[in-house]
């Protein structure tokens, strides 16, 4: 990992250098994609397996784009035992975690008898895009499709790169636990496309989820307006705030955790304790070693990790809110202090026994998260993500009388001459 110094002059600025760096090495493939949605908004399924026999190499002349009934019950039952508790486990406890999220309706009378309100209602349709290229995530299925089955979302479509290819029965076992309607066996961009426009195989959706490579997110981008989406994620990132006390083992198992992610991710340690970068760098060469995606990890630790070294709790704040980390660890002795003053992190993690890992699959919290320094002005998925929010207004005649004049004064500073009148004619009928 690289070795940052924040105490130093203008250490905010020069730390925004080092973390656009890695924002500026991710290709820009806009043509590409506006291209392919076009395309598939034209010809729809025939231009969804064009793209699909183009970017997977796909060698079947297969039609079959969604799994029927029978595929997903076969394909279900091949799930290990000790996988799918595993998994009922993890539904559990995140549809218990999803179903505190309430969001009550309230209704009011204002002095003038004027009835004002609010409801909610869930999203008809939405799409879930679940990555199966480099890996597969049953964890993915989970979190995105749990908060829109508790906001009460009829029609949930998914899709997952299995055309031609074997597909992880975990994925498809835990769709069907979230009563996922259709399974569609293709990724990439023109997946996205395809829930965007609808094709004679895909509905159309009024919302996408999920995350996905550069395509994927550019296509969500080039889409919204058409439908809702989530965000546009970028690579997985985790900040540890640490001290001297921190077990080294075990931050350089968190930092490996988050880097074997993607040779995009990013984990920095954030230390008072230049002691604890030294015994932490030693671990990780350790630990690399014998880990299976070690290739990945280190070209994510060599090129985009960092360690920075902070002598005070308030200089250590400044850098976690300057970075406003996807993850953020709090592995520190006296971490409350710390936790009030955090303004900008998607998910925070407090105490030794709280690695990152136990949000991705089972402590119930999403881990569907803002990336890349959107934790400035964003939050993680939710159920208030598939419901829509209804104002209800009812104007009494004695409300209309009272406040109308000032619509009327105020529609005409405006020049909605329009407006104002129809408030006025309104008033007439009361003389």
């Amino acid at each position: 990992m690289k070795y940052f110094n924040a105490n130093k002059k203008n250490a905010l600025n020069n730390l925004e250098k080092v973390l656009n760096a890695r924002k500026s090495k991710q290709q820009n493939q806009s043509k590409i994609v506006k291209k392919l949605l076009l395309d598939v908004k034209k010809y729809g399924d025939k231009s969804v397996l064009k793209y699909e026999k183009r970017f997977s190499k796909l060698k079947t002349n297969t039609k079959k784009i969604k799994f029927s009934k029978e595929e997903i019950k076969q394909i279900s039952k091949k799930v290990d035992k000790n996988l799918k508790r595993s998994i009922d486990i993890a539904f559990a406890r995140i549809k218990y975690f999803h179903t505190k999220q309430k969001f009550s309706s309230f209704k009011y009378k204002d002095k003038f008898k004027n009835e004002l309100s609010y409801k909610y209602s869930p999203i008809e349709r939405v799409g879930v895009y679940v990555p199966g290229g480099t890996a597969s995530y049953p964890s993915t299925v989970l979190m995105n499709c749990i908060p829109a089955l508790v906001a009460g979302v009829k029609n949930i479509f998914l899709t997952t790169p299995a055309l031609g290819t074997s597909v992880n029965p975990a994925i498809i076992y835990a769709a069907k636990k979230c009563g996922v309607k259709e399974i569609y066996k293709t990724g990439g961009a023109h997946s996205i496309a395809a829930l965007s426009f609808g094709t004679k195989t895909f509905k159309k959706v009024d919302k996408i989820v999920g995350p996905g490579n550069a395509y994927v997110a550019l296509a969500k981008k080039e889409v919204f307006g058409e439908v809702g989406i989530d965000m546009v994620a970028g690579p997985s990132e985790v900040s540890i705030i640490a001290d001297k006390q921190s077990n080294p083992e075990w931050i350089a198992s968190d930092l490996i955790a988050q880097a074997e992610h993607d040779v995009f991710a990013q984990s920095i340690l954030i230390t008072d304790s230049k002691e604890l970068i030294k015994k932490v760098n030693i671990c990780l060469k350790i630990q690399l070693s014998k880990l299976p995606k070690k290739d990945i990890a280190y070209k994510s630790l060599k090129n985009y990790g960092l360690a920075i070294y902070a002598k005070s709790k308030k200089d250590i704040l400044n850098v976690v809110n300057h970075i406003a980390p996807e993850h953020l660890e709090i592995n520190y002795s006296n971490y409350k202090p710390l936790i009030k003053k955090v303004r900008n992190a998607g998910s925070i993690f407090i105490g030794k026994y709280s690695p990152e890992a136990m949000g991705d699959y089972i402590a119930g919290p999403n881990h569907v998260l803002p990336t890349s320094g959107s934790a400035k002005f964003s939050s993680g998925l939710s159920v208030s993500d598939f419901l829509k929010r209804h104002s209800l207004i009812k104007i009494s005649k004695s409300g209309i009388a009272r406040l109308g004049p000032s619509v009327i004064n105020l529609a005409q500073h405006e020049n909605l001459e329009g407006h104002a009148y129809s408030v006025q004619i309104r008033l007439k009928e009361r003389n």
